[in-house]
């Protein structure tokens, strides 16, 4: 099976109604097929071969998915380039995949990097006039498909190869457990970025007849008002985003019809998700994965949502376990780290192979996660393996301290970090983003109350917003850099700010 082909398809068999709205504009599966094979042609006669890699930098749009599927349709890998990160970071990942050609939509000037640049203006000529015959180009099932990057949260971001079976096994799952019931009729709301997670919900969308609704830039009122607009019944959202979107005044009141509202990306706190439950109804379904493994390890299903803390069980095509340090498993309500196995694994990494050794030793992706399995065969994830600090003695998970933060009234994000502590060894300290009015005084009297002491933040500060990811998760090692380089120079005027 080709990823192409599942275009073709499409277009057969659901003809002109539409696949994809972006404003004003609207395109059909016919046209969706038509142009994916316009451009395939162009990018082919323009000099590039089978196999080359492709960076695409290009922000929610109706050309940034024809992109995608027309570099599928005629064998070139694509290259995620997000368009929130700086000219370094994407000089570094086109060269790190030694990238022939970038697509883009910016004035940055990437002629330097690259044979072949290819910008919007290009890209739209070319999807206008590239030869109409049907371009499909073979790729074997276990060949790049495509290379993402690792989120760079604990280090230089690592390229991941992510093949065609790993593509169509993503698929698989998420038509299995994550969206089971999407149907022709459906609107998939994209607010999160394409070139991100809510672009995974585009091929499954296309194969069901929905018509995907593209957001240019996320904006929480704008949000609402095109899903009511639009009667979105499906999206995904990243905690941050939903947290936002319930403070618009005026949401409450708001007609919409979610039927599932998918969640990933970084966890959820338990009251967010209460107030979300209580707006929206039990319509929320998680995905927990990683880029070695995108999307697809766990899945925590709308019935499940009152089980607190956990990120689900393992989604069909998925074999997840806990492992100790020899690699031996665990039994349920042992700590250890969680790996997994299955087809929707990446191959490897793109030229280490000593870090694809040692991230896939024993047949098994260690997923870098601390966590655990219950009896009943739910997962929870405690932190990351590297992010785990010991103060006084004791283990603190950085994650059981934020969630514990963000259940307080006010707060929006929360990160803990350590800092080294003659006495303590490591010094408990969290950052936080919330409402105006929000003060150190009321986070720290919450964290008396509901954590034990050990676990409590020596300092609390009171940030505009916490630094993120081009994947919107919160970058911990950046907070933790910020705070010590701010110590380091005696600089602690801004403390509990």
């Amino acid at each position: 099976m080709q990823i192409g082909s599942l275009i073709s398809r499409a277009a057969l068999q659901f003809g002109h109604a539409p696949c994809l709205s972006e404003g004003d504009r609207s395109v059909s599966f016919i046209e969706f097929d038509a142009a994916t094979n316009q451009l395939g042609n162009a990018l082919l006669t323009s000099g590039l071969e089978p196999g080359d890699r492709v960076g695409v930098m290009l922000p929610n749009s109706i050309e940034c998915l024809i992109t995608y599927y027309a570099l599928a349709k005629c064998g070139l890998v694509r290259v995620g380039l997000n368009t929130r990160e700086t000219i370094d970071d994407h000089r570094y990942k086109l060269l790190e995949t030694g990238c022939r050609a970038v697509i883009h939509d910016t004035s940055q000037s990437l002629e330097e990097d690259v044979e072949y640049v290819f910008d919007l203006a290009t890209l739209i000529a070319m999807i206008a006039e590239g030869n109409r015959s049907p371009c499909a180009i073979e790729r074997e099932l276990d060949s790049p498909f495509r290379l993402g990057f690792t989120g760079g949260t604990t280090g230089t971001p690592k390229a991941v190869t992510l093949t065609p079976r790993g593509e169509l096994s993503e698929l698989s799952a998420f038509l299995t457990d994550l969206v089971p019931d999407l149907r022709i009729g459906d609107k998939f709301l994209h607010a999160a970025p394409i070139a991100h997670a809510s672009g995974a919900f585009f091929l499954p969308a296309l194969c069901r007849g929905a018509h995907s609704v593209i957001m240019p830039k996320f904006d929480a009122v704008e949000f609402i008002r095109l899903a009511e607009e639009t009667r979105a019944n499906l999206t995904f959202l990243v905690p941050t985003m939903l947290a936002v979107i319930l403070e618009v005044p005026g949401c409450n009141e708001a007609k919409l019809n979610f039927r599932r509202i998918a969640y990933g990306a970084s966890p959820i706190a338990q009251s967010l998700l209460e107030r979300a439950e209580t707006r929206f109804g039990r319509v929320f379904a998680q995905c927990y994965g990683q880029a070695e493994s995108p999307m697809v390890i766990t899945c925590l299903k709308p019935e499940d949502h009152d089980r607190y803390g956990s990120c689900g069980r393992p989604f069909v095509i998925a074999d997840v376990a806990v492992l100790d340090d020899l690699d031996q498993p665990l039994p349920a309500g042992q700590i250890g780290e969680i790996c997994v196995r299955g087809p929707q694994l990446m191959a490897r990494y793109w030229n280490k192979p000593e870090a694809t050794a040692k991230v896939m030793r024993s047949g098994w992706l260690h997923t870098g996660d601390i966590g655990r399995m219950d009896d009943d065969g739910f997962f929870f994830l405690l932190d990351r393996k590297n992010d785990m600090l010991i103060s006084g003695g004791y283990n603190v998970y950085p994650r059981e301290v934020e969630d514990v933060l963000m259940s307080c009234n006010g707060v929006i994000e929360a990160a803990v970090v350590g800092l080294p502590d003659e006495k303590w060894g490591d010094r408990v300290h969290a950052v936080v983003a919330g409402q105006n009015n929000l003060q150190p005084e009321t986070v720290k009297a919450w964290a008396v109350k509901h954590l034990a002491d050990y676990k409590r933040p020596k300092i609390v500060e009171i940030w505009p917003e916490l630094p993120k990811s081009a994947a919107n998760k919160i970058l911990r090692r950046k907070i933790r850099d910020i705070i010590s380089h701010r110590e380091k120079n005696n600089d602690l005027g801004v403390v509990e700010r």
